[in-house]
């Protein structure tokens, strides 16, 4: 067991060198404040644990492609830039938006989502959608799905940083490392 007293003594040990600190004098038996700075009192948003306000936010990159992802509690309806994910064309693409989806069996089912791409071409948004999903889900159903994810295919959860390689000054409509031809007679 811990020693009241001596917790007593401590706290006003603190309190005196807290007040030596600010330059004010506190007398060490006293509980008054000074009179001349306001109370403040702050208080700190309560987290609702299972509430219907919990909102998980992802992001999914791939080249210049940017897809913003937000899940809710919900029945599993994802919507892509307002349009529902089963109206997606084309169907390779929609396919491959799938594939976190069905690696994560039935857990999916119970949040709905809500994707907003933009940037880059049609394939690679596919793939920023699905890495925002997948980032989702892995945050919300555990790590066992984020190893799952991973040994599928380690581009849902992790970036990649290839980019093209940036065409040369002379002629920069011939492409990045070409040259002029060069005649050997």
């Amino acid at each position: 067991m811990v020693d009241e007293k001596k917790v007593k003594d401590v706290k006003e040990k603190v309190k005196e060198k807290m007040g030596k600190m600010k330059g004010e004098k506190v007398a060490p038996n006293s509980t008054e404040k000074p009179k001349d700075k306001k109370e403040i009192k702050i208080e700190k948003p309560k987290k609702k644990e299972g509430g219907k306000n919990e909102v998980v936010l992802t992001i999914g990159k791939r080249k210049r492609a940017i897809a913003r992802a937000s899940f809710k509690k919900g029945k599993g309806v994802i919507k892509i830039n307002s349009k529902p994910l089963n109206l997606y064309q084309p169907e390779i693409m929609r396919l491959k938006i799938q594939e976190p989806l069905i690696i994560a069996g039935d857990g999916y089912k119970s949040y709905d989502v809500k994707v907003n791409v933009k940037g880059g071409g049609p394939m690679s948004q596919a793939d920023a959608i699905r890495m925002a999903l997948a980032r989702g889900y892995s945050q919300l159903l555990g790590s066992e799905l984020k190893q799952r994810y991973l040994n599928y295919d380690r581009n849902l959860l992790v970036y990649d940083p290839r980019r093209t390689e940036t065409h040369k000054p002379p002629h920069s409509s011939w492409g990045a490392r070409r040259y002029k031809q060069r005649s050997k007679r």
